[in-house]
């Protein structure tokens, strides 16, 4: 396949791609179903209820069935984006091949299969957080105290070393291709130069998308600007001075979320 072809196929695929997990996202937090998203009551009344009553284990199966699909959607839409300087580094070096298309494709995979296994672990957490809330009165009570805690380590992180470090593995595409990539036992290389890619971008972005879980989920708007930030901070030339003012940001929120539920509980 000619490099022309090679472009004019994939990008429009990949960007149709994001486009229609933005309309789905969109379309599912306004739909009826759209609590599904988050972590309410399952044995409400409605079709999830009904298949966490009918399928064995499916109060379990279904809520983490539901919740990944979710966590796919979420993650094409605001993550893939970031990705794509890596991706189109790669499609010219693979233009001339006949199956480049297939290489491009496995990197998409193997990158999007890190955020999924992140979104599990996410996922697992924040249930066990949750169990442990409701054995807890004054957190369950207060719950803005976990999301004031949550808010505090996004921004401190902000100013780690990892941060600084998985950016800057993000931010040179080329360099990172030509590290990870050899040609030899191509399928299997492209795959795992999406999952290096992957962790790479976890490690840079994992304490934002965090904040997804503070906010909901379901809500897009918070999707698209915590989207729009990760793809500044990777991406652009002065997206890395954009790290210290967002992390002041997030830890002045924290603090004052702290203060005025703490001035609202003694006042």
């Amino acid at each position: 396949m000619s490099a022309a072809r090679h472009r004019i196929f994939f990008f429009p695929v990949l960007g149709g791609l994001i486009v229609f997990t933005w309309i789905a996202l969109w379309a599912w937090s306004l739909s009826p179903y759209g609590n599904y998203l988050q972590h309410g009551n399952w044995l409400d009344p409605g079709p999830a209820a009904f298949l966490c009553r009918a399928i064995p284990q499916g109060d379990v199966l279904v809520p983490a069935a539901i919740y990944t699909a979710g966590w796919v959607l979420m993650t094409v839409a605001m993550m893939l984006p970031t990705t794509l300087p890596l991706l189109e580094q790669f499609r010219r070096m693979t233009a001339q091949r006949s199956d480049g298309n297939q290489l491009l494709s496995l990197v998409v995979a193997g990158y999007l299969s890190v955020w999924i296994a992140f979104g599990v672990v996410a996922h697992g957490l924040d249930w066990l957080v949750l169990e442990s809330v409701s054995s807890a009165p004054w957190l369950a009570l207060n719950g803005w105290a976990l999301g004031a805690g949550v808010i505090a380590v996004a921004g401190a992180f902000q100013f780690s070393a990892l941060k600084h470090r998985c950016l800057e593995k993000c931010r040179t595409p080329l360099s990172f291709i030509i590290e990870h990539w050899s040609g030899r036992e191509h399928r299997r290389q492209a795959f795992y130069l999406g999952v290096h890619h992957g962790v790479f971008c976890v490690g840079c972005c994992w304490a934002l998308m965090l904040l997804m879980f503070v906010v909901g989920t379901a809500s897009v708007g918070w999707m698209l600007l915590v989207g729009a930030i990760m793809a500044i901070e990777k991406n652009i030339p002065w997206g890395r001075r954009l790290s210290t003012p967002l992390g002041l940001c997030l830890l002045a929120a924290a603090g004052v979320t702290v203060l005025v539920n703490t001035a609202a509980l003694t006042g």
